[in-house]
């Protein structure tokens, strides 16, 4: 069993979070939600959830845990506004351990420093955002780049998860553009910006 942490904010994308939740509780991990505040009510943007942070950021180490998942929507805009929360994204990073970021969850990564050199994909309005921040910005449903798993909006939920899930128990991806990174996973030629 592995112990995933979910990063939440106030305006969330109620099913960015909802659903990898649901799916890492019924593959038998431990999720629990890190927040600015423990306790504190927090609504989805779509008002269809509201949920409150287990614990608060600064009483917990990425060490205490196995992998991060990062929903969307506007919660990502407030957590990078956090020092602490940026800290515990970069340490999940530096510890090689599993981070997915959906949407405009992608966001911490440009604040944490991590997105320099890394294929990613997210929600087409920060594509800018991230290729700024040195990342390799593409359009896919899934991408796995070493320990960062990015997608782009909800209806990629299924794959988000699948990656996840397949990171927790089998180890991080291969990096991209590495000698023994896979084929991407796609009928298409990505776009590459």
């Amino acid at each position: 069993m592995a112990r995933i942490a979910f990063i939440v904010d106030k305006d969330f994308e109620d099913s960015e979070f909802r659903v990898p939740y649901e799916e890492v509780k019924k593959a038998g991990h431990e999720a629990v939600i890190v927040g600015l505040e423990a306790g504190k009510p927090l609504k989805g943007k779509k008002g269809q959830e509201t949920v409150s942070a287990d614990t608060r950021v600064q009483d917990v180490r990425a060490a205490d845990f196995d992998a991060l998942v990062i929903p969307g929507g506007y919660s990502p805009d407030h957590l990078r506004m956090d020092i602490h929360m940026v800290g515990f994204v970069r340490d999940f990073f530096k510890a090689d351990k599993p981070i997915a970021a959906i949407c405009h969850a992608p966001w911490m990564f440009v604040e944490a420093d991590i997105a320099d050199g890394r294929t990613v994909t997210s929600f087409p309005s920060i594509k800018t955002d991230l290729i700024n921040a040195g990342a390799r910005w593409v359009d896919r449903q899934v991408v796995e780049d070493g320990n960062l798993i990015t997608s782009r909006k909800p209806d990629d939920l299924e794959a988000f998860c699948a990656a996840l899930l397949r990171q927790v128990a089998q180890g991080i991806a291969p990096r991209l553009g590495s000698p023994r990174a896979p084929e991407a996973a796609s009928d298409q030629l990505p776009s590459i910006h």
